[in-house]
Parts: structure tokens; sequence; C-alpha cells
């Protein structure tokens, strides 16, 4: 019996440690800046356009901004905002960059600051990871991997209004 429980205690150790690895490898540093979980979601074939969500935090002493972010798989990547006019939801890139200020943290989510991969060179798969190399004014480059995890089934997203945003850049 001892040697079954020895057995099962190793084996859970594994898999906890295997889970830790995967948390941990979703989190990227570098300098004062932070990146936590960077996500996506699947999107069907056809569909021109994916997302990429994250939190970034600057434990710096001064503001920094993201300026641009780039992938393999996408023509382009552009920051946007998606805010409330006129009872509408409306989507539109910031022209300027995404500014964290110093000491405080901005995530990017669903009806919020977001990424827009344009002209997806082929369908985001759930479970795979894409590359994402996000650029920061005078900070450099961090390159991460957007995590392509199942859409919610209880998210209900609101009819969005995309005409400021234009595809060909």
């Amino acid at each position: 019996m001892k040697k079954v429980m020895t057995l099962l205690f190793a084996s859970s150790a594994l898999i906890m440690s295997g889970f830790t690895n995967v948390v941990m490898a979703h989190e990227y540093s570098r300098g004062g800046i932070d990146i936590e979980h960077p996500w996506s979601r699947p999107t069907p074939p056809g569909t021109p356009m994916g997302v990429g969500y994250l939190v970034i935090r600057n434990h710096g002493d001064r503001d920094i901004t993201l300026i641009s972010a780039s992938t393999p798989r996408a023509d382009r990547v552009s920051i946007h905002e998606t805010l409330m006019k006129d009872g509408v939801m409306r989507m539109q890139p910031l022209k300027s960059g995404l500014k964290i200020s110093a000491g405080e943290a901005v995530e990017l989510k669903p009806y919020s600051y977001h990424l827009m991969l344009e002209k997806l060179t082929e369908p985001l798969k759930e479970g795979e990871s894409i590359p994402l190399t996000l650029e920061f004014e005078d900070a450099g480059a961090i390159d991460v991997e957007l995590s392509v995890q199942s859409l919610d089934a209880d998210m209900k997203e609101p009819e969005m209004d995309h005409s400021g945003h234009q595809m060909d850049h």
C-alpha cells in the first residue's frame, strides 16, 4: 500500500509541476515590463481578422507606450480600443499607441483595448500558440505567444460598428 501511495504522490507532483510550467510560461518579463496571459480566440475559415488580449504591467518609474505589434500569422497588427458612442459600441485604432503609466497595469480584453490581427494568413485554431512581438517606445521589444483558447459560449458580444477600421493601410 505504501508503494501505491508513493507512486500516486509522485505522479501527482509530476502532473502539478507540468501545470506550474504552463502557467509560468504564459508570463513574460523584460526590464520593468511584465506581460501576463496573452491569449486569442479561434477564427472560422475565411475570417480575415483575429484578436489579441493580455495584461501589461509597468513596474518602472516612467510611463511606457505600446506603439506596435507584429506576428507572422497576420499582415498587420493594430492596437484598438472599443468605446460606446451614441448607444453603439465602436472599435477604433489608437494612432499614438497605448500608454501604460509608471507603476500601473493595462488589460487588453474584450470590449476594451485589444490587438487586431489583420489579414490572417490562416485561421487561428484552438490550442495553438501564435508568436507575437510587442514593441514599446524607448523600452524595446518583447516576444510573447498568444494562446488560442476556446470561445466562451456564455459571452455574448454586442454588435460592433467597424466603420472606423480600414484593412488597407
